[in-house]
């Protein structure tokens, strides 16, 4: 198995997309994303978390995606690939083309629509487990995937298959958060639990987890990042005052999908990244304007 010390901040990356009428992929600024994600301070990129619009992205385009993060960051931070896709069979054939590229790590999202029994979800990742020497982090969305993978199906998974190592809880739930962390805690080989929604990164840090993958890095990765670091450094509030100060974009998740208002602000601070792929990427004029008001309180307070 190949090792991957998974700690810190990790950012689900954005995919720049060109407007064009299919939407392509602007690799051009997807390198200076990662550029500039990495002079940031974060710890990881993550291509094809929520973030990253996996989900309405073809194979082709995946892979070519994966190739130019790859290649940009050059070693950096490690690459955390998403290869989750709703069958097992096509999840194993993008887990190995991840790892043949040279990614470090490959997480792996639920399979969705179908509701998965807690034995199915077992039986799919042992099996894509065997197809690589990548270390799979799981990842439990259940609100965007229908499939919650309990407590100790995790336990069973990090306990059973070595290089299962871990798990992403982006449920929201900070109770199910701080069951994965018991759960894995004992199991005897080193394993890391990472929180998905950015408002449990310390809570996370605090319970023995290792850091978070943060949508909202894309837009401040500095101060995302020195949650972790101050935490590190025995800071706790300082850490906790990085935490709340990207609180505020919040405000402006109940106007449209959250992945649309991260995209929209990145591209409001001046990054050609695009808009998420149609039809997902609408924010109603009055979210518009309560962006805007966001991003200049945060700009006011120093936050980059």
């Amino acid at each position: 198995m190949k090792t991957c010390d998974i700690k810190g901040i990790i950012v689900p990356i954005l995919t720049p997309l060109n407007n064009d009428e299919a939407q392509t992929v602007n690799h051009e600024e997807l390198r200076k994303q990662v550029d500039r994600l990495i002079e940031g301070g974060v710890d990881g990129i993550f291509p094809f978390g929520t973030n990253g619009e996996g989900y309405i992205l073809s194979f082709d385009e995946k892979v070519a995606v994966l190739k130019t993060v790859i290649d940009a960051v050059h070693g950096r931070v490690p690459v955390v690939a998403g290869t989750g896709c709703i069958s097992t069979y096509e999840t194993i054939q993008l887990t190995k083309k991840a790892e043949e590229l040279g990614a470090d790590c490959v997480s792996i999202i639920t399979p969705s629509f179908a509701l998965a029994s807690q034995h199915e979800l077992y039986m799919h990742y042992s099996e894509i487990a065997k197809h690589t020497e990548l270390p799979i982090i799981l990842y439990n969305i259940p609100a965007r995937t229908g499939n919650k993978i309990l407590p100790e199906t995790v336990h069973a998974l990090c306990k059973d298959v070595e290089n299962i190592v871990g798990a992403k809880d982006s449920s929201g739930d900070i109770e199910n958060l701080k069951a994965y962390i018991a759960a894995t805690k004992d199991i005897d080989k080193k394993t890391y639990i990472l929180a998905g929604n950015d408002g449990a990164i310390l809570t996370c840090l605090k319970e023995g987890g290792v850091g978070g993958i943060a949508g909202r890095a894309n837009i401040y990765p500095h101060t995302i990042s020195s949650i972790y670091d101050k935490f590190c450094a025995g800071d706790l509030e300082g850490a906790q005052a990085a935490q709340d100060a990207v609180t505020s974009i919040q405000r402006v998740f109940k106007f449209g999908n959250p992945n649309t208002v991260i995209k929209k602000a990145v591209a409001m601070l001046g990054y050609n990244v695009g808009d998420n792929r149609r039809p997902f990427n609408y924010l109603c004029e009055e979210g518009v304007e309560e962006l805007k008001k966001v991003l200049a309180e945060n700009e006011a307070k120093g936050l980059n």
